[in-house]
């Protein structure tokens, strides 16, 4: 049987923080779904279609940000969009029976907590909670985003796929 797990996050931008959830995951499970998501409650710097693309350009240079991936013969890593609708359907159209979410902290728990047993008693999908590395705990997309258009580098927290796409938008909002 085919472990499929959903990783789901707005990913806007994508970090080193998302990027080591996603490999642990792939080390958990037969087949992880990246989904970036559509969250009604925020404003997308990038589109859904960019978000994928920063995904996908991150993905082949993470051992050189120290996060490695298992190889393509354990797990198989698919990057997609949910753009509306439930995410527990998109889970049971995939199969999966399980979403991943990283936290940093008990904020974050406190949120994903009501969201598991919700999707849960929508699509018998179990949430697992992979803690963040200590080393990025505390680095958020948004904290990302404010340093970026503020002119201060965010090459620690990263890809540089996402550092070039950030420069342009930066220099786009002013």
């Amino acid at each position: 049987m085919t472990r499929i797990a959903v990783y789901p996050g707005s990913f806007d931008p994508l970090t080193f923080g998302h990027l080591d959830i996603a490999a642990r995951a792939a080390r958990l499970f037969d087949e992880v779904h990246i989904l970036v998501v559509h969250n009604p409650s925020k404003t997308p710097r990038f589109s859904s279609e960019e978000r994928v693309e920063l995904i996908r350009a991150s993905m082949p240079e993470a051992a050189r940000y120290g996060v490695s991936f298992p190889s393509s013969a354990h797990s198989k890593v698919i990057i997609d969009t949910l753009d509306g609708g439930l995410l527990a359907d998109y889970c049971h159209r995939v199969g999966a029976s399980v979403l991943v979410k990283g936290v940093r902290n008990g904020v974050d728990i406190d949120y994903e907590v009501p969201m598991a047993r919700v999707n849960r008693d929508l699509a018998g999908v179990e949430t697992v909670l992979i803690p963040a590395d200590p080393s990025q705990g505390f680095v958020s997309s948004s904290l990302v985003k404010q340093v970026a258009d503020l002119g201060g580098s965010v090459e620690k927290y990263v890809p540089s796929p996402v550092v070039r796409a950030l420069a342009a938008t930066a220099k786009n909002q002013k």
